[in-house]
């Protein structure tokens, strides 16, 4: 597998996963909407073919849920 196929597939892997996280946190409204504007970039990045860009957005994306949870300005609903 070329490492184009290997990064796209580790993205949407990735964007998978978080959208469905995130389907289950709720909190700051900052926080929510940075995780949804990382989520978004992701897929137009990988549109346009620009995997490392997309990667980058989802990493972020990860980066903002995990530390919101973190610091308390997330919450996982019951």
């Amino acid at each position: 597998m070329k490492l184009e196929e290997e990064l796209r597939e580790e993205t949407l892997k990735w964007l998978r996963r978080i959208e469905e996280r995130m389907s289950g946190i709720d909190g700051d409204k900052e926080f929510m909407e940075n995780i949804r504007a990382y989520i978004s970039d992701s897929h137009y990045f990988l549109e346009k073919g620009d995997l490392i860009r997309a990667f980058e957005c989802v990493i972020w994306a990860w980066a903002w849920l995990e530390i919101g949870l973190e610091v308390g300005k997330l919450h996982e609903n019951a």
